[in-house]
């Protein structure tokens, strides 16, 4: 289904870089994934020319069954969710935050209910429209456009600056937003333009190719190698694990909050019952900032 999803996004855009900015994938990647389409039918879909790509005669004879086959595939996926019992409730939980508390307390309110798990990229869209997850707790601003979603504060979570150790503003007790404002910063240009303005306080890095397109471990590795700076929740842990980057407080910045996001108007009753339970059991943490 990915293959033939990136193929109609070629046909419509009719052009690779174009079609891979839609689809948020890097264009040799998207090249690779055609290629592997095109292998498995044994024939070639387009022609690549300097001005773009246009359908080959096979192509144009695949075009609107794919379109067919992936918009049965979506109504598959929906029925199936659809068919599960209400007394059933995923929650979703992005980066590495912790919802243990308020899942146990939820199946002690609800032992007849089925409760399940599922963690959530940081930028999975999609996890609450394609209803992959009921809840999700996730940091807000949200990197994603919050139309049609409810959102409930849990708590507020100061920021820190992630640095190499060998950096100049390592050490500090804390820094301040003036501080951070001359300091290249890593930037995401999928990202909602609020989500942006608010995890990058200097310009953007000239040495890494805006877009992200870096998992977490990568990014970090960039801001090791003294390429960037890093702005990041308080609680976040992972940093930590990275002998070479350490964080300071930024003193002045307003704090991101935890929260729990739902679809607007989601009448499940496990819903409520779990923001509820979010609510009592998941308070901010003690913050040590190393």
């Amino acid at each position: 289904m990915r293959l033939v999803g990136y193929f109609t996004a070629v046909a419509e855009h009719e052009n690779f870089g174009r079609a891979a900015a839609a689809l948020h994938v890097a264009q040799p990647a998207l090249s690779r994934q055609i290629q592997r389409l095109e292998d498995r039918l044994g024939v070639r879909l387009f022609d690549r020319t300097p001005q773009g790509s246009r359908l080959t005669e096979a192509g144009h004879a695949f075009l609107p069954e794919a379109r067919r086959l992936l918009l049965t595939a979506d109504q598959a996926v929906l029925a199936a969710r659809e068919a599960v019992p209400a007394e059933t409730i995923t929650v979703g939980y992005a980066d590495d935050l912790v919802i243990t508390p308020a899942v146990r307390e939820l199946r002690r309110r609800r032992p007849a209910a089925v409760v399940r798990t599922k963690h959530v990229e940081w930028d999975d869209a999609r996890a609450l429209s394609d209803r992959l997850v009921d809840a999700l707790v996730t940091r807000a601003p949200l990197l994603f456009p919050d139309a049609g979603l409810d959102t409930t504060v849990l708590y507020e979570e100061p920021r820190v600056l992630a640095l190499p150790r060998t950096h100049r503003l390592a050490g500090r007790v804390s820094v301040t937003v003036g501080d951070v404002a001359g300091e290249a910063s890593l930037d995401c240009s999928r990202a909602e333009p609020a989500w942006r303005e608010f995890w990058r306080l200097g310009p953007p890095s000239a040495d890494v190719p805006a877009g992200g397109g870096f998992d977490f471990e990568e990014t970090l590795d960039l801001v090791a190698e003294g390429r960037a700076v890093l702005v990041l929740p308080a609680g976040d842990r992972r940093v930590t694990l990275h002998p070479d980057l350490t964080t300071v407080p930024i003193e002045d910045a307003e704090p991101c909050r935890v929260v729990v996001v739902t679809r607007a108007g989601e009448r499940g009753a496990l819903v409520g019952a779990f923001r509820a339970s979010a609510l009592a059991c998941l308070a901010a943490p003690a913050f040590a900032i190393k």
